[in-house]
This record gives C-alpha cells, structure tokens and sequence, in this order.
C-alpha cells in the first residue's frame, strides 16, 4: 500500500500530496493586486518551492491546468510560463477562463508531477 504525504497541510487542504510516485499540487495564486505577470511570477515561484520539498523539479511535470480571470490575459501570462518552463521536458497543459477566489486574483495554477 503506497503512502500519502501531505505538504503544508492545513484545516481546508494541503498545498501539495504526494501518493506513490506522482505529486499532485493544490491551485496556486499569486498576491492579489498584482498584475497577471507579477501573479503568475509568484505562483511559478511557489511551485518550483513545492516541488522541490516533494522531491522533483519542473522537468518532472506531466500536466498543468492554468486557469485565467480573463483570457485577454493568455499572452502575458505565457510570456511568464514560456520562461520558466522547462523547454526539453513541457507538460500537458489546458488553459481556461474561469472565476477565481477573488476578482484580485487574476491567475491559478494546478500542477501534477512524477518523482524521480
């Protein structure tokens, strides 16, 4: 039976799970207030963060769900996530529109992972 290890938990969630060989991250949002790149600078910030204290990095990513406040958007937050993403290793990735905790919150990433 594969164990769970849960990162930051909290009473609501954990802001990461990891479950046999794979790390599954809760929606991670930058500071309210911030433009869309400020936002989306943070919240790659704190994956990179995340997963490192799961034991994996980025070139480990298998998909990523990217959900906007407003898809007019889309092109400043890829120019963030073209960036930093790794180029040899890209994940599946989905972008939407949706509404998200705050109308300040402008952008939310959901990230799933492979450990070494």
């Amino acid at each position: 039976m594969s164990s769970i290890r849960r990162i930051e938990p909290g009473p609501r969630m954990s802001a990461g799970v990891v479950h046999g060989n794979t790390v599954y991250l809760a929606g991670q949002v930058g500071n309210p207030g911030d433009d869309v790149a400020a936002q989306t600078k943070t919240v790659l910030d704190t994956i990179d963060r995340l997963l490192a204290e799961a034991g994996t990095d980025k070139s480990r990513i298998l998909s990523a769900q990217i959900w906007l406040a407003d898809m007019a958007n889309f092109g400043t937050m890829n120019t963030v996530w073209d960036a930093w993403v790794d180029k040899a290793n890209p994940p599946a990735r989905a972008t939407g529109e949706s509404k998200l905790a705050t109308p300040a919150h402008l952008v939310e990433i959901i990230i799933v992972a492979a450990l070494p």
